[in-house]
């Protein structure tokens, strides 16, 4: 036979102030550890959402990113002429192109002069806008091919210095005019782009890092991947874009979760002892009642289960208040450096359910272990010392 659920819940109300200060204990640490996990969330959707099963990307053999890899101009030409998985454009010319990449240091919005991040900037050929046809113009136009003109992400404006319509961005001894703002899933939105052959002049480049191009259907990206390893006349390294992207999240991501964790078990240390304290003067200040329990038939069994079940809803609670406590930082932008590329990446906190879930989970566990030894040691008691205490 079980203890009444009631029992428990009068107890928790009986005891309104422990009750509250344990909650907010138990809330502040699962704040802090969802407040992590969606900002974790938050960097991995922006990669992952954004990447695209018929798009290829195109690396140096060996290569894991753009910044590993380069390609001599007439090899990534022939690339592009020579691979028949490559889908069509409208014009009939293969739907590819070369791109160039390098990360320039750039000064922050309201900081010191001292103040200054890595922006990635991006040479493309025309073809790219057509292959990321989700791309698109919020403010002013695309740059015009030849012209010293960039373009740069919507999530650069508010960040970084020189970067709205109409400013200029020196690149080296060259100046480029910005004339347009775009808008696009994924990282593109913190990049600056400009035509491929000017950028290349610029930034004293002499070729393409990766060959982007839309893929026939039908194409497994797995068979021409494993063609291209070995060829002889066009060896490059390939993986669909969603791939690639998904690739580029693995040192951050690793960092925001052991982060997390971390504080985590730092926090939840201290939470842990406060429900603890609070279950363990539970069970002094009801002895007499535990021995009424245990003399009118409940079984030791039943005690132990009703004070954990009080702990681990006291643990709920908390993870309900801590959920709420953060809940308000879902959708706010923040920025932080990729560890995989060395580069500013802007992207919102993402309280997603499952972000929500882990927290509860983690309260609930927060709960569990706070009240396994009061709830231990209520069943251990002997009923006729029990009864002697008021």
């Amino acid at each position: 036979m079980l203890v009444p659920m009631s029992y428990s819940l009068r107890s928790l109300f009986v005891r309104r102030s422990a009750t509250v200060l344990t909650v907010l204990g138990i809330g502040a640490t699962v704040a802090v550890l969802a407040g992590v996990l969606s900002l974790r969330q938050g960097f991995l959707e922006l990669f992952r959402e954004a990447g695209r099963d018929d798009v290829a990307i195109f690396l140096r053999p060996g290569a894991t990113s753009e910044n590993q890899s380069f390609f001599r101009r007439e090899l990534g030409d022939r690339l592009i002429k020579t691979c028949p998985s490559i889908a069509p454009g409208p014009d009939g010319q293969p739907l590819a192109s070369m791109e160039c990449s390098l990360a320039v240091r750039r000064q922050r919005i309201g900081g010191s002069g001292k103040d200054e991040t890595n922006v990635p900037i991006r040479g493309v050929q025309p073809p790219t806008f057509s292959i990321y046809d989700q791309l698109k113009m919020v403010e002013g136009r695309r740059f015009a091919a030849g012209n010293d003109e960039v373009i740069v992400g919507r999530k650069l404006v508010d960040r970084i210095q020189s970067c709205r319509v109409g400013d200029v961005v020196q690149l080296n001894t060259t100046p480029f005019k910005v004339v347009g703002v775009f808008a696009c899933d994924g990282p593109f939105e913190s990049e600056i782009w400009g035509d491929f052959e000017r950028m290349n002049v610029a930034l004293d480049l002499e070729g393409p890092a990766r060959v982007v191009a839309r893929l026939n259907p039908g194409v497994d990206p797995k068979a021409l991947a494993k063609e291209l390893e070995s060829s002889k006349e066009t060896p490059a390294t390939v993986m669909t874009d969603r791939e690639y992207l998904e690739s580029q999240t693995l040192a951050l991501s690793t960092v925001l979760k052991y982060l997390g964790v971390g504080l985590s078990v730092i926090m939840g240390i201290a939470a842990v002892f406060t429900a603890t304290n609070t279950m363990l003067s539970a069970v002094a200040g009801r002895t007499h009642e535990i021995g009424i329990l245990l003399s009118v038939g409940f079984r030791p069994l039943p005690v132990f289960l009703s004070f954990l079940v009080e702990s681990m809803l006291l643990g709920l609670v908390g993870g309900a208040v801590g959920c709420l406590l953060a809940l308000p930082v879902n959708g706010v932008e923040t920025g932080t450096t990729n560890f995989n590329t060395f580069t500013e990446v802007a992207f919102a906190f993402r309280m997603t359910p499952n972000v929500l879930g882990e927290a509860v989970a983690f309260s609930l566990l927060l709960g569990l272990l706070g009240g396994a030894i009061p709830a231990w040691r209520a069943a251990r008691l002997r009923p006729t010392e029990a009864l002697r205490r008021r």
